[in-house]
């Protein structure tokens, strides 16, 4: 273990150290609290609709209160990928409401409108050369030219050359008709 990776530096601010609640003041409580924002919500939401739907669930006795206080129990710290579910619910709304193109120096990104490009080219046909004139080849066609042997004696014929790497001597064993 190097020097360098044992050292581990960490500052905490006293807003990391102790979370936002609603009900404590210096050392008194509301009852059964302090409160998350997101316990108040669930609160108060789910009162409303436990009031609104008594008609419904008044048979089943006290079980939707118990679930609604255990709901208001359950989220006193949840986290959403390491954030409290308002900030959570905040940046998905943020996150909707940005252009969908982003953002360039503030300001929404657009594309540019489209517009036509115009051009034009030109086909013309090629001169045909004049039958009275010899064409006469140029320097680089007489220098690409193949060469015609020069009359005189047969030359030897020339042993072929043996392949060189293994792969190449397979090669010519297969082209031969020695391979199977």
């Amino acid at each position: 273990m190097t020097a360098a990776a044992a050292r581990v530096g960490r500052f905490y601010t006293s807003a990391r150290r102790h979370p936002w609640v609603l009900g404590k003041v210096a050392d008194w409580k509301i009852p059964l609290g302090p409160y998350t924002p997101a316990q108040i919500a669930v609160a108060v939401a789910g009162g409303f609709l436990l009031v609104k739907t008594i008609g419904w669930w008044s048979w089943m006795g006290p079980v939707p209160i118990i679930a609604w206080v255990l709901a208001i129990w359950a989220v006193r710290r949840p986290k959403i990928r390491g954030r409290a579910p308002m900030q959570a619910a905040l940046g998905w709304v943020l996150l909707g409401w940005q252009p969908r193109g982003g953002r360039i120096g503030g300001r929404a990104a657009r594309d540019r409108a489209p517009r036509a490009l115009f051009g034009s080219f030109t086909i013309e046909v090629a001169p045909t050369p004049d039958p009275a004139v010899k064409a006469t080849p140029s320097r680089a066609a007489r220098l690409c030219a193949p060469l015609t042997p020069l009359p005189g004696p047969a030359a030897a014929p020339t042993m072929p050359v043996a392949p060189v790497s293994g792969v190449r001597q397979l090669l010519a064993v297969a082209h031969q008709g020695g391979a199977r």
